[in-house]
């Protein structure tokens, strides 16, 4: 409150200035009622304070609600199963315009406990970006032995989550490369559409985006709608090709493991304005490296998550 007091000192002193003006020396001055004269006084120093205090939230940068150094706890307010493994987590943050404080392509680190109550510290990229206010959210693969997987499991709306952040290595800024490559496994498509997200909805973001997203079965595609409605409203600008191990008898996509064919024909040629990004599985990612080792793609075309 008092560093709302104190953005508003100005406005207030300002508006209440503003009845010093002799309204009785006006021609109509002296027909008005004093009451309404009050009122109309009072709904302008109103309208001056209410416009000064827009005009001094947008000037002032939005302060985010993470903390790099110390943990965080955020309220569960809404959990949606999106499959039998798999869940959309949304979290409270302080205010209703609070935003996270999440640059893009950073990450945070969550805190929870495992079956046998043992601390453990996971790493997760929100789905949200600071254009969501008054909360932030993620979406979880629970394995049946992951030791954060049974916090999250555990979770019910109402309970708060630790987090502390942001952290990562990979930083963005709109136009920075011409094009990603995306090579994306399981819940490893976090990252993926953070970034993909905060592109598209930049209208002055010119940056192409390929991404290549393999899972097992069709039902273990993590954001699917989201993603198709992506391709679908910027054809131009986004491409996505899905990979099954386990494909379902009418399936168009890739079947398989993705391959130095399959980045060939749906990455962007290695170029020093282009970036192939990746995050999956140790074994995928190890697997992605040499097919793009092979492919002519320099360390300094490649990014892991």
């Amino acid at each position: 409150m008092k560093a709302l007091a104190k953005m508003l000192e100005l406005p207030f002193n300002m508006a209440l200035r503003f009845p010093i003006l002799d309204f009785k020396s006006l021609p109509f001055g002296e027909n008005l009622n004093p009451k309404l004269l009050r009122g109309v006084v009072a709904l302008v120093a109103v309208g001056f304070t209410t416009a000064a205090y827009i005009y001094y939230r947008r000037r002032s940068p939005t302060k985010g609600s993470l903390d790099p150094n110390n943990f965080k706890e955020f309220q569960l307010i809404k959990k949606t199963q999106l499959s039998h493994n798999v869940a959309r987590f949304r979290f409270a943050l302080p205010t209703p315009s609070s935003v996270l404080g999440l640059p893009v392509g950073k990450n945070i680190l969550a805190r929870g406990k495992d079956s046998q109550g043992e601390e453990v510290l996971r790493s997760y990229t929100p789905i949200t970006l600071d254009s969501d206010v008054g909360y932030f959210e993620l979406v979880v693969k629970m394995y049946p032995n992951g030791k954060m997987s049974h916090h999250f499991r555990q979770m019910k709306e109402g309970d708060y989550l630790a987090v502390r952040g942001p952290k990562g290595r990979f930083s963005y800024k709109p136009g920075q490369v011409r094009g990603f490559g995306m090579l994306a496994g399981g819940s490893g498509i976090t990252p993926m559409f953070q970034l993909i997200r905060a592109i598209l909805e930049n209208p002055k973001d010119k940056t192409k985006v390929h991404l290549v997203y393999a899972n097992v079965t069709e039902d273990d595609i993590l954001l699917k709608e989201e993603l198709d409605d992506f391709a679908n409203k910027f054809p131009h600008r986004f491409e996505v090709h899905y990979v099954l191990s386990k494909p379902p008898n009418q399936w168009n996509g890739g079947i398989g493991f993705i391959s130095k064919e399959m980045i060939r024909s749906h990455c962007p040629e290695p170029a020093q304005d282009i970036q192939i990004l990746r995050c999956g599985p140790p074994p995928m990612n190890k697997a992605m490296a040499a097919n793009l080792d092979a492919l002519g793609y320099t360390s300094n075309m490649q990014f892991e998550f």
